[in-house]
């Protein structure tokens, strides 16, 4: 059985989603409920969870401080909140499950069953990390992106990604020391994560940062030179777009 905590500051909203809990995972027992801040971290301290459901809005403490006052984090972490583009982004960011309410059973069910995965300890105190620092910071310059791979984690700085580029159901990240990191998400999914940061796409299978763009080549159709001396193709319907913003930047 996998142990939850549920930290909720509404009562209706924990007997709703240990509810859902009892009826679509079934193989979740849930050992304790909190009501806030100071009784989540009393509910985590005197048990051994192997996840909790955390609110993110709560009246003595949002759920991002909490996690601040946990030394080590062994358990997995499934946020729950109302829709904030901003916290939504930031645990995009660090590779971490979030479930929007009003929760719905069938994405309760798959964030269950990636906590069947199990993290190790480790790695989910790096995205963790990764989470508070990005919370903590105004600066998008500074922020960061956890990237998952096969068998390895990697914790990037935003402003080092040079581009991005389309492998079927894969995309390929280049980094500006060289590096190549292939992840398994689409470049649609990391398109909705990097469009703030100042990356446009060109091509549907290429993605830029807009930093790394060199010049503008009207030959073979038209293409982006880029720092690293590749060459990006920039699709008919994109090229005004592009056109006007190299214009901006040079």
């Amino acid at each position: 059985m996998i142990k939850a905590i549920i930290i909720e500051d509404e009562k209706k909203s924990r007997e709703t989603l240990n509810g859902l809990l009892a009826r679509f995972c079934k193989n979740v027992e849930v050992i304790a409920e909190a009501d806030g801040f100071n009784t989540g971290l009393e509910a985590i301290r005197n048990n051994k969870p192997d996840v909790i459901f955390l609110d993110i809005q709560m009246p003595d403490g949002s759920g991002f401080r909490l996690l601040e006052h946990i030394e080590k984090i062994n358990f997995e972490i499934i946020f729950t909140t109302a829709f904030d583009h901003y916290a939504i982004k930031a645990i995009k960011y660090s590779a971490l499950d979030y479930l929007l309410k009003p929760i719905d059973p069938e994405e309760l069910s798959n964030a269950v069953k990636k906590v069947e995965l199990k993290k190790s300890g480790n790695q989910i105190n790096k995205n963790i990390r990764v989470l508070l620092d990005n919370i903590r910071t105004t600066d998008a310059e500074s922020q960061k992106i956890v990237l998952s791979t096969s068998d390895k984690i990697h914790i990037i700085e935003i402003n080092k990604i040079v581009r991005c580029e389309s492998d079927n159901y894969y995309t390929l990240f280049f980094l500006n020391d060289g590096k190549k990191i292939l992840v398994s998400k689409t470049l649609k999914e990391n398109e909705e994560l990097l469009s703030e940061h100042n990356f446009i796409r060109p091509h549907k299978s290429h993605l830029v940062n807009i930093r790394y763009i060199k010049s503008f080549n009207r030959e073979d159709g038209g293409y982006i030179m880029i720092e690293d001396g590749s060459r990006v193709p920039v699709s008919r319907r994109k090229r005004e777009k592009i056109l006007e913003i190299i214009a901006n930047i040079t």
